[in-house]
């Protein structure tokens, strides 16, 4: 397909965008519609969504419009009217690629979960004590990254080690676009380190695996009580010692799937079961966001894989001070910042790869 056909087809979308947003305009003040709460949000909602590109393709029909009329003036017989529409061709030519890139950006379909919050499970994989270890690194690392951002986090559920590392752990990160701007983190992370056990200064490779689920709301899903299974028990803390005397801990089996949530951060019983029941409800919706969108690849068996040393989206090597996302083939010599939560200038490249991938998928359909 040409870069011509290309624009074509775009100004051709962008016409009916400008047109869908001149009808929105028009039933935001009509009586009927505001008086209709429902109606109004959803016209609201959609009306946000299209200003930024009808703002950017306005103006870029003023400046096709200016630079028409500058090349029609690049013959006339005055010099300074010709130096002038000269100077007019240079300036907006550049301006114009430079809108019809935002507008292609604009043009992408947005993924509606984006806006999500998310359940951020971390688990250790391949390397035993050390994989927790880093398991509990990676926290860190999510939680300052979080802190920086504004958003807010609460634990849903925690299996810790006694040398301080976790097994697994389930928090809850909420804010905004949590998930749009932390959902490609999914996969597994390898860490190439000196472990403090190693007398011989040899180095260890370990995997964690780390799931990004978007949280599910009430309407996604639906769980029949009588496809749970509830069991109750005393919750254990590290090395197995008693952490509670009630039985509060709470096991929750999806038996139609099979999935299994424990949650025992609580003293409460009810508090425990709730929390459970939102990581199942979003395992589950995303289960069923990967049957319809199987070419996102984003069901949680693919999105973690097996936890094996050799499958990994990112290294993190400590004895040269480097991590490297494998996907886009990004190398920073900047580990220490970036487990501080100084992730941006990886999560921008992923973003705009991704976005790519995307713009170059609708540009081929």
């Amino acid at each position: 397909m040409s870069a011509n056909s290309t624009t074509s087809d775009m100004l051709e979308k962008l016409e009916r965008v400008e047109v869908r947003f001149s009808e929105i305009e028009a039933q935001l003040v009509d009586p009927t519609v505001s008086g209709d709460r429902n109606k109004f949000a959803d016209l609201m909602r959609e009306h946000s969504e299209l200003s930024e590109i009808v703002e950017v393709y306005r103006k870029r029909k003023a400046a096709s419009s200016d630079l028409d009329e500058a090349f029609k003036l690049k013959a006339d017989n005055d010099s300074d009217i010709r130096e002038m529409a000269l100077a007019e061709i240079e300036e907006l030519t550049p301006q114009l690629s430079e809108m019809d890139e935002s507008l292609r950006q604009l043009l992408i379909p947005k993924d509606p979960l984006d806006t999500r919050n998310v359940i951020l499970e971390i688990r250790a994989g391949t390397g035993g004590a050390e994989a927790a270890l880093f398991a509990g690194d990676l926290l860190k690392m999510y939680t300052r990254y979080a802190e920086e951002r504004g958003w807010k986090l609460e634990s849903m559920s925690l299996s810790s080690q006694a040398m301080g590392g976790i097994k697994d752990v389930a928090v809850l990160v909420a804010g905004k676009d949590v998930y749009g701007r932390l959902k490609h983190e999914g996969g597994v992370h390898r860490v190439q380190r000196v472990p403090e056990t190693e007398a011989q200064g040899r180095i260890h490779t370990s995997a964690v695996t780390v799931a990004v689920l978007p949280e599910a709301e009430e309407v996604d899903v639906t769980i029949e009580e009588k496809d749970l299974r509830v069991d109750v028990y005393r919750s254990s803390g590290p090395g197995g010692q008693s952490v509670n005397t009630t039985d509060s801990a709470v096991r929750l089996t999806h038996e139609p799937t099979g999935l299994v949530v424990i949650c025992q951060d609580e003293k409460s019983q009810h508090k425990n079961r709730a929390k459970a029941l939102k990581v199942l409800m979003s395992r589950l919706f995303e289960r069923e966001e990967a049957k319809r969108h199987a070419e996102m690849a984003a069901d949680r068996k693919a999105m973690v894989g097996t936890g094996d040393r050799s499958e990994r989206i990112r290294t993190y090597n400590f004895p040269q001070g480097r991590v490297t996302d494998h996907r886009i083939g990004l190398t920073l010599y900047s580990l220490d910042a970036f487990m501080g939560g100084d992730m941006n200038e990886i999560l921008d490249a992923l973003s705009a790869h991704f976005q790519a991938v995307a713009l170059q998928t609708e540009h081929d359909s």
